[in-house]
Order: C-alpha cells, then structure tokens, then sequence
C-alpha cells in the first residue's frame, strides 16, 4: 500500500502534502519530535517520537517500505529509504534517487567539514513559490508512477 511518511519538525510543505494525499485517498504519517498540530482525519496520523538524535529517522526508516513515499531533507534518511525501495522527495521537490543519492551524500559531508571549519555559514535558501510548485508536481508524478508499477 502506498503511504506517505513526512520528517515533520521542520518540513515547510505538510499542508501541501496534506492536500494531495485527500485528493488520492492515501495514508500520511507525520513523524515529529515536538508535538505539532495535525488536522483530524482518518487518513492523517501524528507520531510523535520522543527527543533524542535520529529517533524520527530510524522510526521512518524503520516504517518506510517498497512503494511508499518519504519526504524529507535529511539526506542519510533519505539514503535509507531508497534502500527500502522507498520513493523520496524533497521539500522543494528535488527527489532523491539511487543515481543521485552519493553525489548527495558526498555533497552532505563537504559542507559539513567546511562548516566546522567556518569557510561557510548559513542554511538553504528560503522556499519559494516555484519550490512549491514544484513539489506538488513532482508529488503528483511519483504517486501515478507508483501507481503504475507493477507490485514487488
């Protein structure tokens, strides 16, 4: 069954995701470590996971399964769930994919090491109303392309 599983504490497009998963009658997980408001509905599920690093990750990773959708920013779980066979988009609507997913890691660990090293500072760019759109496109194609695929 396909389900959506959202790294919630700081993703800027639950609502839209909210809206999509209505329209196509699918199951979404809202995995967070703060307690977060979350609209009553049978299809809409809060989790809350108590504080402490990677908890909401190894629970999502650990639920995740082959055909279900992960959104989420955090790289390493994203590298996860594509293990699982998993499909996992960003917030902006860049999906993560077994082509990209080194490049994305390697890319990770080199602003890390310059961060600690104070050759860069600040975080990603705001969202904009083209992130926007495009995430709920690339929502809308990978949720017909699960569709489509055979199971298994």
């Amino acid at each position: 069954m396909l389900d959506i599983y959202i790294d919630a504490d700081a993703c800027p497009v639950k609502e839209e995701t909210y809206r999509v998963a209505k329209r196509y009658g699918l199951k979404v997980y809202v995995v967070s470590n703060s307690g977060m408001r979350v609209p009553t509905a049978a299809w809409l599920e809060a989790v809350l996971i108590p504080a402490g690093s990677g908890i909401v990750d190894d629970w999502i990773a650990e639920h995740a399964q082959a055909g279900d959708i992960v959104i989420t920013t955090d790289i390493p779980l994203a590298d996860r769930c594509l293990k699982k066979g998993a499909r996992v988009l960003a917030p902006k609507g860049y999906p993560f994919t077994e082509d990209s997913i080194g490049e994305a890691l390697a890319t990770r660990a080199l602003m890390e090491e310059l961060r600690q090293m104070g050759t860069v500072s600040g975080g990603p760019a705001p969202m904009t109303k083209q992130d926007r759109s495009r995430f709920l496109s690339r929502l809308d194609e990978v949720i017909n392309a699960i569709r489509r695929s055979p199971p298994g």
